[in-house]
């Protein structure tokens, strides 16, 4: 790494809109993190979140509805209006609209949380057809759960003015997936230039206002823009089209999820009317050195992953040896300059973890670089961002936590990890103890045997509220040609260990990977049904399988079965690849009754119904026993741990009270050792010297006291003062009651 001189350049990190409501997407707080390392000037803004609060307010709602009143001729309350029904509704209630839109945002905002009374109320809230879908809100909520259901209610309100919207002003606009049919396989740049040059958006009012006030509060040489999502390139490319216009002298960079997938052999030199550079995966190196580059210290032919327009043509520029930046010199990903305080926590009731994708402020955070495992065959395991695992320390990882919550006033985190190690995980967990860290988080898995009955418990208790994991094609024969690396059994296992640790679930299911039977997907489904109707799994949903150029797949679908179909190389995006599946079934015919049946399973409801009771097409009968899932769920646990298992104690000192008994006209010494829980007073009985002998190992067990014992070391504790058939002890009944109030071995 170079040496951190001051340079003439300052960088200005925008998220175009929209990605989410609740809390900012990562990718600016992570590189502004990065360059104040190198002493480098930054400045960053959620244009989404902003652009959100300037229009549903009081005079963002008067200037929509100025709008539509405009394009309408003044017709929206006659005969004459080409808006629907509901839509005319809306438009006749809109002084209750604009009266209600500023304290609705406050309340999702977390400021005023007294008004979930009144929108619970029923006669406050105006209500559109989004309110249709209401039906028990009591059934879902409960009495207690008034601002739960406040939220819901919220969020409907919200969505109703989303419709408005996009049936009235934009077209294009949604929450989080802002004109996202441009960016989708879009091969072609024809669309977007349409788009881009044609008329303003309404949208684009509100964007451009909001840009204009950033460039000129922070003066920036570069403006580096995120596009993680398709949804997010239009926007981020307006943006550039209007820095172009109006300040020639800023240079423009795009990068990000999408940019590092779909665009990585861009040719249409059209792209760049609108930027100066495309930088390829993780942005910290590529942009250091085009801050250099910019400031006079580097030349173009040592650039890193960028691509540039030179000359009419496009070129790629990688001609620099430097390597990436390790994941322990990234810096503290820096959240300041975001309205943390201004995001909006909604609720959509009917998937778990989409309750947590969308309520509350997540601090984001990595763990590791890369994917551990890195060998499933539809993932992009070609991609550096998925093949070069790096993965950081769990001291580190703390120190950032710290930093984190200290800047944020947050305690919860979302670590989001392609998958998170297990053993990582674990050592995380100690540290999280050690420094009795109070944090929420959760984060994505696999569902691998490592995750024990004990390691989840000590997951749970350094804060763990959630994972997610795949469960993929719910077929062992599938599962092995995408080499997971995992089976149904196993899964369900650890999903069931999760679970039971007060850890909620999420499983990824996929449905359509190639050469998947109808037989196959009617037995993934009511392997599915029998996962929550035993509780091991609370949440999921289903993705139809998509090819995609860099995953092993599609590099070689003949491989899978399939044929790829002989379509030209597009110019722009180029990811998703079209294929024909000659051996598996129909597969889009099954997407809407695998829904439904989803749905109705997350409510507990439908388990007793046959399967075809979703669909309404003949299915062949599941060919999985009744009572797959539960006969692996009531298996007993392995008693012993392993040789090397580290052994740790949650709870606190017991005390010990020394009694001796009487037996047979003798006196026996025993001790009473009572430990205390966070939900109740435990006692176990034993003998003296065996009572001793766990005092005596209690404060090694304990994490941060002492370097973690291993089960082996356990075994030969002390031996001089060890009772007589020690050995015996791991199968008796002293050992099973610590094991159940605290005692893990990880």
């Amino acid at each position: 790494m170079r040496e951190k001189n001051i340079m003439n350049q300052s960088i200005l990190f925008i998220t175009p809109p929209f990605t989410q409501l609740n809390t900012p997407y990562p990718a600016s707080a992570c590189l502004k993190g990065f360059m104040n390392t190198q002493n480098i000037q930054s400045h960053q803004y959620d244009l989404g979140i902003e652009v959100i609060l300037a229009l549903f307010s009081q005079q963002g709602l008067r200037t929509l509805f100025n709008e539509i009143d405009a394009r309408d001729g003044g017709q929206h309350e006659k005969k004459g209006s080409r808006y629907a029904e509901n839509i005319q509704r809306m438009v006749q209630m809109q002084e209750e609209y604009i009266a209600t839109i500023g304290p609705v945002i406050n309340f999702l905002q977390g400021r005023s949380p007294e008004l979930a009374h009144l929108i619970c109320s029923g006669h406050w809230l105006p209500e559109g057809d989004r309110f249709d879908q209401v039906t028990d809100p009591e059934y879902n909520f409960g009495h207690l759960g008034i601002q739960d259901q406040a939220k819901y209610l919220a969020t409907l309100y919200l969505d109703d003015i989303s419709d408005l919207i996009r049936e009235t002003a934009d077209p294009h606009f949604g929450f989080s997936r802002y004109a996202e049919h441009l960016g989708s396989s879009a091969g072609s740049f024809d669309d977007l230039e349409q788009a881009l040059t044609g008329p303003g958006s309404f949208i684009d009012l509100f964007l451009t206002r909001l840009l204009e006030e950033k460039i000129l509060r922070d003066q920036p040489t570069l403006v580096a823009i995120s596009v993680p999502f398709p949804g997010n390139l239009y926007s981020a490319l307006k943006c550039g089209q209007w820095i172009r216009l109006n300040h020639p002298e800023i240079k423009i960079a795009v990068g990000g999820g999408f940019v590092k997938t779909e665009l990585r052999s861009v040719a249409d030199p059209r792209v760049f009317d609108y930027v100066d550079f495309i930088t390829l995966d993780d942005g910290e190196t590529p942009l250091l050195h085009l801050v250099e580059y910019l400031d006079g210290q580097r030349t173009l032919e040592n650039m890193k992953r960028t691509f540039m327009r030179l000359n009419g043509e496009v070129v790629f520029l990688d001609g620099s040896l430097e390597p990436d930046v390790a994941h322990s010199n990234r810096g503290t990903p820096d959240y300041s300059g975001l309205p943390l305080d201004k995001y909006l926590s909604v609720i959509e009731m009917a998937n778990p973890m989409h309750r947590l994708w969308s309520d509350g402020r997540w601090n984001k955070l990595m763990l590791a670089h890369g994917c551990y495992w890195g060998k499933c065959t539809f993932c992009d395991v070609t991609l550096d961002y998925i093949k070069r695992y790096d993965p950081g320390k769990p001291a580190l990882i703390c120190d950032r936590m710290e930093a984190i919550m200290l800047q944020t006033g947050h305690h919860g985190f979302h670590f989001t990890d392609e998958a998170a190690p297990p053993a990582l995980l674990r050592d995380l967990a100690l540290e999280i103890l050690r420094r009795k860290l109070t944090v929420a988080w959760w984060t994505n898995i696999r569902f691998e045997i490592s995750f024990s009955r004990d390691l989840c418990l000590l997951l749970r208790e350094s804060g763990c509220i959630a994972v997610s994991g795949g469960l993929e094609v719910a077929s062992d024969r599938i599962l092995k040609m995408i080499n997971k690396g995992v089976t149904v059994s196993q899964v369900a296992r650890v999903a069931d260990n999760f679970t039971r640790a007060g850890i909620m679930v999420h499983a990824y299911l996929m449905y359509g990977f190639p050469t998947q039977t109808a037989q196959e997907t009617v037995d993934s489904l009511e392997v599915v049904r029998q996962l929550f109707m035993h509780g091991a799994v609370q949440s999921a949903f289903w993705h139809r399988f998509a090819m995609t150029a860099h995953s092993p797949a599609g590099l070689d679908p003949e491989k899978f079965g399939v044929e790829r179909a002989d379509s030209p190389v597009g110019a722009f995006a180029n990811n998703d690849l079209v294929f024909t599946d000659r051996k598996g079934c129909a597969h889009e015919t099954f997407g809407e009754g695998l829904k439904k049946s989803l749905y109705n399973y997350m409510h507990d409801i439908g388990f007793e119904l046959p399967l075809q009771e979703w669909f309404d097409f003949r299915i062949p009968r599941t060919t999985v026993p009744g009572d797959f899932i539960r006969k692996i769920v009531s298996q007993p646990l392995r008693e012993k741990p392993a040789p090397h298992a580290r052994a740790i104690w949650l709870g606190g000192i017991p005390e010990i009270t020394f009694l001796s008994r009487q037996k047979k006209g003798r006196s026996i010494p025993s001790a009473l050792l009572t430990i205390q829980t966070h939900q109740k007073q435990v006692t176990i009985q034993t003998g003296e010297q065996t009572g001793k002998w766990l005092m005596d190992v209690f404060p090694h067990l304990i994490p941060g006291s002492h370097e973690p014992l291993t089960f082996m070391q356990l075994e030969s504790w002390n031996p001089a003062a060890a009772p007589p058939g020690l050995e015996n002890i791991w199968d008796g009944p002293v050992m099973k009651a610590l094991r159940e109030n605290g005692l893990l071995f990880v």
